[in-house]
């Protein structure tokens, strides 16, 4: 395989892997640049975490090639390790440790010389100043969630994995952190993280939508939203949920689906979706405008089309 250019972190074809005969990856390529956070969003179950476990030799996929950070995700996958940081969902540090403790003890497991002052200033940059003799255990999510974050990165890696990094996080300790992020990419650091969260997904550089397997759509959010090709109204008003009773399924209606106080109403094929909506348009106590698709509009409408392989 062809060696990635300086500026590519990750650049695999045709990735698939099966668990217990079951496909869960499909023929996957892609391509990551280096210090740039890619988002992966998708159902529950569709491969998004395989996915991204085999990107970067965590996962050995059963065909496929590929590089990370310059080595072969097959040959190289010790190697790559060495480089990558990896946080979970669920909080993995010791509970009855303070949280210098727990950094220093990372330093030292990894191999960090001067292990005290790496600690010191991991936090000093994560703002846990006050908080060092602390036990983990006894943190808020959003302190456990930065405690963390200083674990994976202490070690400087060059990649970051992030799985659905602030299930359970108040918003402004989610902004906080990804304004870590952000800075911690600007750096060089290559961000690879998982999210439901579709303001998370606006933050990312480029993303990418795995359903069941198979990659349905990347690229930045705004390449997302074009390439999908939705007409998208917003209606408001009155009896919007007999409106959307009637209209689900219907000719032309791809995604009929409440928000707030409006109602979506999106179709890939513009001349079926007008000609199904001409006769409601006229209606009284109802305002029809026409809007652009959101990024979540998008997701709800490729979700509405794709299979769970697990059924």
């Amino acid at each position: 395989m062809t060696v990635a250019a300086p500026d590519i972190a990750i650049e695999v074809k045709g990735l698939t892997k099966s668990f217990n005969g079951r496909e869960v990856v499909h023929d996957l390529s892609m391509q990551v640049k280096r210090g740039s956070i890619y988002g992966f969003l998708g159902p529950n179950g569709s491969g998004k975490t395989t996915t991204i476990r085999m990107l970067c030799g965590l996962l050995t996929p059963d065909s496929g090639e590929g590089t990370c950070l310059g080595f072969d995700i097959r040959r190289d996958a010790d190697k790559i390790k060495r480089q990558v940081g990896y946080m979970t969902q669920r909080f993995s540090l010791y509970q009855d440790l303070s949280v210098r403790e727990n950094l220093e003890f990372v330093a030292r497991l990894y191999g960090v010389r001067d292990a005290p002052a790496a600690a010191r200033e991991m936090i000093g940059r994560l703002g846990l100043s006050g908080r060092e003799n602390q036990l983990a255990g006894e943190l808020s999510g959003g302190w456990k969630q930065r405690l963390a974050l200083g674990a994976c990165t202490l070690p400087n890696p060059q990649l970051l994995l992030l799985d659905e990094p602030t299930a359970g996080v108040d918003p402004k300790a989610r902004r906080d952190f990804w304004n870590e992020i952000h800075g911690l990419a600007a750096e060089g650091l290559t961000v690879l993280v998982s999210t439901h969260y579709m303001d998370e997904a606006e933050r990312c550089h480029e993303i990418a939508y795995i359903a069941y397997g198979n990659l349905l759509a990347h690229g930045t959010v705004d390449e997302v939203i074009a390439q999908s090709a939705l007409a998208t109204y917003v209606v408001t008003g009155e009896g919007l949920g007999a409106l959307a009773h009637e209209l689900a399924g219907r000719s032309g209606v791809d995604m009929v689906a409440p928000f707030g106080t409006s109602l979506h109403i999106s179709g890939r094929d513009h001349a079926a979706l007008e000609a199904t909506i001409a006769p409601y348009r006229s209606r009284t106590g109802q305002h029809w405008q026409h809007g652009a698709p959101s990024l979540e509009d998008v997701f709800i409408e490729l979700m509405s089309r794709t299979r769970d392989n697990f059924q």
